[in-house]
């Protein structure tokens, strides 16, 4: 486990360096001296990998399923600890959360589907999945919308990534009735967290080898609280002078991204911003079903669909398509330093997708859930 501790390691060192040009050191200082792995280290010396299960609401038991009968073909050695956390199931409690927290701080890693919000106000208006999220400090969220080779979109050969701020903002659960029939709902921007994504961002962006950071806000409004994340973003771009930075309006961002989204390369934004942009961003590649995405904090690492639906009226008639909750799983063995298995699950899903043979009914075909995880097994055996 040694390879997995020093990645912890480096990640928590990354988020928590004292100042932002420690920060980019570490970084620097990580790649220079990362060591090549041979195959044969994928399997640690005490056994497989914990790692924490929440399959979520609506198909994400379905995709779940697929992700274990794809890692089972795979011989990936990873051992899910699988906890059920539900509001719209009634399977939601303190206690359940609680035991959901524990797994997670245990293994640092996690592989969850939707966990679906009521729209219903019963008391509580924070929901578990923003709990859980924020008892986490899962502060950044990183949505890397790519282009499936072989599946043909109105765009296509796009390869832009978003980072989004997801702990504060307007998502601070801080609403109340100030008079009857007026309703304040607090928007929450703080100069720590701002700068803390900002950095990150960036760092992504040198580690990744991308050109351009682009901060997406409303600044011309909201002067004062996307003012001081405009400014945040402006003062960690200093830091970065390899990186080119620009900066963009939240409703003109929607509209390039539609009509030139090949002008883009790394978006960073507050929460609200980024919850809406990651799902426009999403289906100009095929929509949910085949975009990952990953969270973060200092500790932990969430793997998750890049755009978070539980898609509800597909559940029990086995259409979902579980390409994204694939592709994240093997990005969530590249981060346990699983490259060989990563690689393995990755390719068979893309060779699948390109053959066009077998897809779901998402993607214009009419495979179902069950015959798209059978081919993926089947190319894994047939690379």
């Amino acid at each position: 486990m040694a390879a997995l501790s020093c990645t912890r390691w480096l990640t928590r060192a990354l988020v928590t360096a004292p100042n932002p040009r420690a920060w980019r050191s570490l970084c620097t200082s990580a790649v220079a001296h990362a060591a090549p792995r041979n195959q044969a280290e994928d399997v640690p010396v005490e056994g497989a990998f914990p790692v924490t299960m929440l399959p979520g609401d609506g198909v994400g038991p379905e995709l779940m399923h697929a992700v274990k009968e794809v890692f089972k073909a795979a011989s990936v050695p990873v051992e899910f600890q699988e906890h059920y956390l539900s509001e719209v199931q009634n399977m939601a409690s303190e206690e359940k959360l609680e035991q959901v927290l524990s797994s997670m701080k245990e293994n640092k890693v996690a592989i969850i589907g939707k966990i679906h919000t009521p729209m219903e106000y019963k008391g509580e208006l924070a929901s578990y999945d923003m709990r859980l999220r924020r008892k986490l400090d899962l502060f950044a969220n990183v949505v890397h919308v790519k282009s499936l080779p072989g599946y043909m979109t109105r765009h296509n050969n796009l390869d832009l990534v978003i980072i989004r701020e997801q702990t504060e903002g307007e998502y601070s659960s801080l609403e109340h009735e100030s008079a009857r029939g007026v309703i304040e709902c607090l928007k929450i921007v703080t100069r720590t967290k701002s700068q803390r994504i900002a950095k990150f961002a960036f760092d992504y962006a040198t580690k990744k080898g991308r050109d351009k950071v682009t901060a997406v806000h409303k600044a011309n409004i909201m002067k004062l609280g996307d003012g001081l994340f405009l400014q945040c973003c402006e003062e960690v771009a200093e830091l970065y002078p390899k990186i080119k930075f620009e900066t963009m309006i939240i409703d003109n961002c929607c509209m390039q991204l539609v009509q030139n989204p090949y002008q883009f390369d790394v978006l960073v934004m507050p929460n609200l911003y980024g919850n809406i942009i990651d799902n426009l961003a999403a289906g100009l590649v095929g929509g949910a079903g085949v975009v990952p995405g990953e969270s973060y904090s200092a500790e932990y690492a969430v793997f998750e669909m890049g755009a978070r639906h539980p898609f509800a009226q597909a559940v029990g008639r086995n259409i979902a398509n579980p390409t994204a909750m694939l592709l994240s799983a093997s990005n969530m063995l590249r981060h346990l330093n699983l490259e060989y298995h990563s690689n393995m699950i990755a390719d068979a899903v893309k060779k699948v997708i390109k053959v066009g043979k077998v897809r779901t009914p998402d993607m214009g075909g009419y495979a179902t859930c069950r015959d798209f995880t059978e081919a993926v097994i089947d190319a894994l055996s047939h690379p």
